[in-house]
């Protein structure tokens, strides 16, 4: 069992700023990639953004220059930044995790993001 603990998510204003974190635990053996996903209403899921054990990232074009994703592997912990934040990027926000030694992929129950005024 793999057990993700997701919070920071919430309503906030366009050009707004918010911090989610997600915690990671229970039978992991060796997180490669921590990331995040997320699904907007009508919407495909689609990837946000990812950090690597070697601390390579990448981000989707659309949040390139405003979100930042950074990683405590000694808690197994990922914190997306997301800084002027636009209604687009309301959706559900998902973490997930690649554990190289069980060769998987893990994603967590989401939270939700809501850009309004």
């Amino acid at each position: 069992q793999v057990q993700f603990v997701e919070s920071g998510g919430g309503l906030v204003q366009p050009g707004g700023s918010l911090r989610l974190s997600c915690a990671v635990s229970g039978s992991i053996r060796s997180i490669y990639v921590m990331g995040w996903d997320r699904q907007a209403p009508g919407h495909e899921r689609e990837l946000v953004a990812l950090i690597r054990n070697g601390e390579t990232t990448e981000y989707a074009d659309s949040v390139k220059g405003r979100f930042t994703i950074s990683r405590d592997n000694a808690k197994n912990t990922v914190y997306p930044q997301m800084n002027s934040l636009k209604s687009e990027d309301t959706a559900v926000y998902y973490c997930n995790i690649y554990d190289a030694g069980q060769g998987r992929y893990y994603w967590g129950q989401g939270t939700q993001v809501t850009v309004s005024s």
